[in-house]
This record gives C-alpha cells, sequence and structure tokens, in this order.
C-alpha cells in the first residue's frame, strides 16, 4: 500500500494544507513559523507503516519538492 499526500500554502500565505485520502478527514491545516516543514514531518510520522510519496507545491500549484519513505515496519501475515 502507497500513500501519496499533498503539502498546499494556503492562499492567504498563513500556513499550509496537508491533503490526502489517507487522512480520516481528508486535510489538516498547518500554521507556525515553519508550516511546509510540520506538515511533512506529520505526513511522514503518519504514513511510517507503508510507503509514502509527500509532494510539496507551491503556490502557483508547481512541484516544489518530493519526499519518499518506505515502510517502517511490515505487519507480518
Amino acid at each position: 500500500m502507497q500513500h501519496v499526500y499533498e503539502v498546499r500554502p494556503l492562499r492567504d500565505r498563513q500556513g499550509a494544507a496537508l491533503i490526502s485520502g489517507a487522512l480520516p478527514f481528508g486535510r489538516l491545516w498547518f500554521g507556525g513559523p515553519n508550516p511546509i516543514n510540520n506538515a511533512v514531518d506529520f505526513a511522514k510520522f503518519y504514513g511510517r507503516a507503508c510507503d509514502v510519496i509527500i509532494r510539496v507545491f507551491d503556490s502557483q500549484g508547481n512541484t516544489v519538492n518530493e519526499h519518499s519513505q518506505k515502510a517502517a515496519f511490515r505487519r507480518e501475515s
């Protein structure tokens, strides 16, 4: 299983949105001094049980950065 997360700056430039179908409510908002870093760190932590792709976008919708992470542990069947 692989989860894909998107980190997009908010229109008011006061934070960032973390968007994914893997999140219980679809999206989360982050504020503070480093909202994009906080969103990426959250996605890495939340998705540690599966392979993760995290795409960071700028305000124009262009991909600025992409992170990928393999599952930290696998469940034995």
